[in-house]
């Protein structure tokens, strides 16, 4: 691979997807090897170490990282502070939003009992929970990045109040109140949903406890779309063997992926979907598209989208 022109000159590694090179020649950029490269884009989500290694042999000064979540490069220290990253923060949002309403409403329509059924059942069959619309329901959103954002919006047309926790406090769009992170557990014991969408980092880790369950509704699910270690499983396991609430919907688990014969494969409350929320087939054109805009803004000399704050991590 050549450079050609006077554009960014950019890396993809480990492996050149055809897709990838058309959006960065189509803006204005050209597929290089590493160590001529300004900028790399690194679509490997699960190999921080051999980005690390690669690292060694380029002066790119701009790294692009093919997930939201980055905190195995991070874990890693891989997140040099003299270069600019950029992950896909914000761009898989929807798709994270559309899986978290289906969970909700597979909880709210007990889908996780009927679809197990094998006979016909009588409207008034015994089930954990009667049948409920979203409507007039309340959603707490921990986490008003992309999938939070995306979520709030979505839930519109259902007719559901919407609370939001982030880090800051920032009142969010759509949200009748937004709290800080210390306000999760005032505001956990008004919501019929509780949606975990935040980064994970050392202050989210673990951030559902049995405290925080305690201080939930017992009809309440909670539903994760964000990571595993936003949970503490052993928590979650005891809390639902004592009813505290009335299930989870999880797409993301600690350990993951969960083991054969985990507890939480047992729970007829809880609905388990294996990390797909947000699968290469979706994920690939967004990251593609953002590596486009991106090219161009580095081109120009402007900023970049999904900019990664180095020392938070996210």
């Amino acid at each position: 691979m050549s450079a050609a022109g006077g554009g960014p000159k950019v890396a993809i590694a480990p492996i050149v997807l055809p897709q990838m090179q058309e959006a960065i020649e189509a803006a204005g950029g050209s597929v290089v090897e590493p160590a001529e490269a300004d900028a790399l884009v690194w679509i490997n989500p699960l190999d921080p170490d051999g980005l690390k290694d690669l690292l060694t042999a380029t002066s790119a000064r701009w790294i692009q990282l093919p997930f939201a979540g980055i905190e195995s490069f991070f874990d890693a220290g891989v997140l040099d502070p003299d270069r600019t990253w950029t992950c896909t923060k914000g761009v898989y949002g929807p798709a994270c939003a559309e899986h978290a309403i289906a969970l909700m409403l597979a909880a709210a329509r007990c889908l996780n009992e009927h679809v197990k059924a094998t006979s016909w059942r009588a409207t008034y069959a015994q089930l954990g929970q009667p049948e409920r619309r979203l409507n007039g329901l309340t959603v707490l959103i921990v986490g008003t990045g992309g999938i939070g954002a995306s979520l709030a919006e979505m839930l519109q047309p259902f007719g559901t109040r919407i609370l939001a926790i982030n880090r800051s406090g920032k009142p969010m769009d759509l949200a009748d109140r937004t709290g800080k992170m210390d306000e999760l557990i005032d505001l956990l014991g008004e919501a019929d949903f509780v949606v975990l969408a935040p980064a994970l980092t050392a202050e989210t880790r673990g951030m559902i406890g049995s405290k925080e369950l305690d201080a939930m509704r017992p009809s309440a699910w909670l539903i994760n779309v964000g990571r595993g270690g936003l949970i503490d499983t052993d928590a979650l396991v005891s809390g639902l063997e004592e009813g505290k609430i009335g299930g989870a919907g999880l797409d993301v688990t600690d350990p993951e992926p969960l083991p054969d014969g985990h507890p939480l494969w047992g729970f007829d409350n809880v609905i388990i979907t294996p990390h797909v929320a947000n699968t290469a087939d979706m994920a690939i054109p967004e990251l593609t598209e953002m590596v486009r805009r991106n090219v161009a803004h580095f081109g120009r000399g402007e900023d970049l989208e999904g900019l990664v704050d180095v020392s938070l991590g996210y």
